[in-house]
């Protein structure tokens, strides 16, 4: 099995297409379906599905890939730190990170990255954290910033970078402001509720606080990024249970104390892979936050 084998399957799996695949590989199609072919033979199972549209993965396919993906980044991980030793940091740094993550100005990091480290391609991918702890695990990313999903496995370590408690966001005009109390899960039991999608951090936060209450809530507006949920509040269409940073957002909005007695908090974390397959490119982004 050569490594060329395995980039051309990968690539084969990611774009679903022997045609795309070639293309993007600079090869002829003829010869990246025969190096997908030496691979089945010496693994002795069919890794595609073909049809004369698409191509998906066999479930001997989908268990290379894994394994796949990992060597690969492990290859690259080698390439980059050979240079590295020899004092100039090149390669990729693929970071993933949620919206508005707590603690972590993104953009600014990464400027900050890139005036140290010019030759370092920066690639950017925003995701909920429990698909962000999947991508990290996986190899396809070098780390990412997220919410906590999981313990540490050998796989993925965790770095703990902030934490903060839950407020509820809702407009001025709302009943609860009047009340002027501070609320707990049971004073929202009966509120319209704004979330995000499940696999996003502050969602995950406020399903374990109310879990814990024993309240049951529904959210029947639903959004992926942060300018539309505060949109909906804005309009009066909903309250959020989000993390406090939240409510420096929008200025209109009232941010009221939410009393858990689980004490959930919302905390920031970095993900990484273990120490020894840590790519120099997350290192050095690592060794940027905390300076």
């Amino acid at each position: 099995m050569e490594l060329r084998h395995l980039q051309h399957f990968v690539a084969v799996a990611e774009d679903q297409h022997f045609t795309r695949a070639a293309e993007r590989l600079l090869v002829s199609q003829s010869g990246l379906s025969a190096s997908i072919r030496a691979l089945e033979r010496e693994l002795r199972a069919p890794l595609f599905v073909r049809t004369t549209r698409r191509v998906t993965l066999t479930e001997a396919g989908r268990a290379l890939l894994v394994e796949a993906e990992r060597i690969l980044a492990q290859v690259r991980s080698a390439h980059e730190a050979v240079a590295a030793v020899q004092g100039v940091l090149r390669g990729t740094l693929s970071l993933g990170a949620e919206q508005c993550i707590a603690g972590v100005p993104v953009a600014g990091l990464l400027a900050g990255f890139r005036r140290r480290h010019p030759d370092v391609e920066i690639r950017l991918r925003q995701a909920g954290s429990g698909e962000l702890a999947e991508e990290v695990a996986a190899g396809r990313l070098d780390l990412a910033f997220a919410y906590r999903t999981q313990a540490d496995t050998d796989q993925l370590r965790s770095v703990s970078l902030a934490g903060e408690p839950m407020t509820v966001l809702c407009h001025p005009d709302h009943r609860l402001v009047a009340d002027g109390a501070v609320l707990t899960p049971h004073d929202l039991a009966d509120e319209v509720f704004v979330d995000f999608h499940p696999d996003w951090g502050p969602r995950r936060v406020t399903d374990a606080v109310f879990a814990a209450a024993g309240v049951r809530r529904t959210v029947p507006l639903e959004v992926n990024d942060v300018h539309g949920l505060l949109d909906l509040i804005d309009e009066n269409l909903g309250i959020a249970v989000v993390p406090r940073h939240f409510r420096h957002k929008r200025a209109a909005l009232t941010s009221l104390p939410l009393k858990d007695a689980a004490g959930t908090e919302y905390e920031t974390i970095a993900l990484l892979p273990p120490a020894q397959a840590t790519s120099p490119a997350a290192r050095a982004l690592m060794e940027l936050l905390d300076a």
